[in-house]
């Protein structure tokens, strides 16, 4: 029976949070949906659920209601312990998603938040958010299209979300151990706090503050990108130490990786670019206007880049990689003015073009066999969203990282144990991608 579980907003932050219990030695299995979570056979057998709620983006009532919903889901499966699961950029309506949690949960909850994660250069001092080097308002994140971040001093961002009273424990308080950060937590609780923020520069302050909440013998949920919860678990004995999980080099003739690339990130640009400069490496550039458009000429766009990457595969140069890209090279589109001219709902258009790529990839792995694909990497936890959609896939079990926040998985049900790779947007350095395909060969010999 599962006794960890967490509600994530999006896929790509649950297999972050999940990897790091797997990596720890917990089956661990991730679910688009709460539906998914909910018909799934061998619940009994894992240690550790997460279910995407996808409700990054989505208006705060309806964030709500997701979010408590599925809370109530691993409820009923008798998950003991809950995470809610948030971005290391605090993207989306964490202090609304961190309501839906306690108020299911129960009156005597207590929301600790620990939005560190060292392994990625994301740190919280005095109660600003740092991600690697730069405060969070001057990253890209600040202009994200869909959920911008303006706030950076974290505990006001969560006090314009949360109905509740939010204190912070800085990091002086951190940095003296485990009882100090104990007599902190009871001093902000005191002041009637039910949300409370912590500092974290380090792995070590990260375990610190989880021995202080396991002493405390609090009813917490843990707010966090994956590390506090991690730590958590192992301070209450339910996972083993953090180990890599990479299965040995294999045979890479005959097949190939598919790469979906939903992000348009310098950060992923940069990556292709690299990846690219391999002339085993074949770019095939989509039109994004006519998947936006829809209908016709969106299956006219995809069904060419399929015919194209088919072609490829069957002939006596097949590529070790296959990348199909809308927005890394030419004009980038302002997808809200292709929204606000088309009268789309807002974030249509990037759906559509996330949904067209889902098509390619679905449609190539189908005409040409799965035994010819090494596996799948996606970038942007919306584009993994649609491709799995397209595959009728609706679990991952997670296995390992390539760096942290890149997850290596396996598919569970259609294309079972087919290995995927999700990465977001801004994460890793100029070669991640030269290192995700060569571990997806790799994990596509794993028994």
């Amino acid at each position: 029976m599962p006794l960890i579980g967490a509600v994530a907003d999006d896929l790509t932050g649950a297999t972050t949070t999940g990897v790091l219990l797997a990596r720890s030695k917990a089956r661990t299995a991730v679910f688009f949906n709460e539906e998914a979570a909910e018909k799934a056979e061998g619940l009994d057998a894992l240690d550790a659920v997460l279910i995407s709620s996808n409700s990054r983006a989505l208006p705060a009532n309806e964030a709500y209601e997701k979010v408590k919903s599925a809370a109530q889901a691993l409820k009923r499966m008798g998950v003991r312990h809950f995470t809610k699961r948030i971005d290391t950029t605090l993207r989306g309506g964490v202090g609304i998603e961190v309501d839906a949690m306690l108020d299911m949960v129960g009156e005597d909850a207590v929301a600790v938040v620990v939005p560190a994660m060292p392994q990625s250069r994301r740190i919280l001092v005095g109660g600003y958010s740092v991600i690697d080097g730069v405060a969070l308002i001057n990253t890209p994140v600040a202009q994200d299209v869909r959920t911008p971040v303006k706030e950076n001093y974290i505990p006001r961002l969560l006090s314009g979300q949360t109905k509740r009273q939010v204190g912070l424990v800085a990091l002086d308080k951190v940095l003296k151990g485990s009882d100090a950060v104990k007599e902190a937590l009871e001093a902000e609780r005191g002041r009637g706090c039910s949300v409370i923020v912590v500092d974290a520069i380090t792995l070590e302050d990260v375990e610190e503050i989880a021995k202080a909440c396991i002493d405390l013998r609090w009813n917490v949920v843990s707010v966090d990108p994956g590390p506090f919860t991690s730590k958590l678990a192992y301070h209450r004995g339910m996972i083993g130490t953090e180990e890599p999980n990479v299965p040995p080099e294999a045979d890479e003739n005959g097949k190939t990786v598919l790469i979906a690339a939903g992000s348009a990130t310098p950060v992923t640009k940069k990556q292709m670019e690299v990846l690219c400069e391999d002339q085993r490496h074949v770019r095939i550039s989509v039109d994004p206007v006519p998947l936006i458009e829809g209908g016709d000429a969106a299956m006219d766009e995809a069904f060419r880049a399929v015919h194209k990457a088919v072609e490829l595969m069957e002939s006596d140069s097949q590529p070790r990689a296959i990348l199909f890209e809308t927005a890394l090279h030419g004009e980038l589109l302002n997808l809200d003015e292709e929204d606000n001219k088309r009268h789309y709902a807002g974030g249509m258009s990037a759906d559509r073009i996330n949904a067209g790529l889902g098509t390619i990839i679905s449609q190539v792995l189908e005409q040409v066999g799965r035994e010819k694909i090494a596996g799948l990497y996606t970038t942007g936890g919306d584009t993994m969203v649609n491709v799995c959609y397209q595959l009728g896939v609706e679990c991952i079990e997670v296995m390992d990282y390539v760096i942290p926040q890149t997850d290596v998985g396996r598919l569970v049900g259609s294309y079972e144990g087919l290995p995927v790779v999700g990465k977001g947007g801004l994460t890793g350095n100029d070669n991640t991608a030269c290192d995700i395909v060569s571990r997806l060969f790799r994990e596509s010999a794993r028994k």
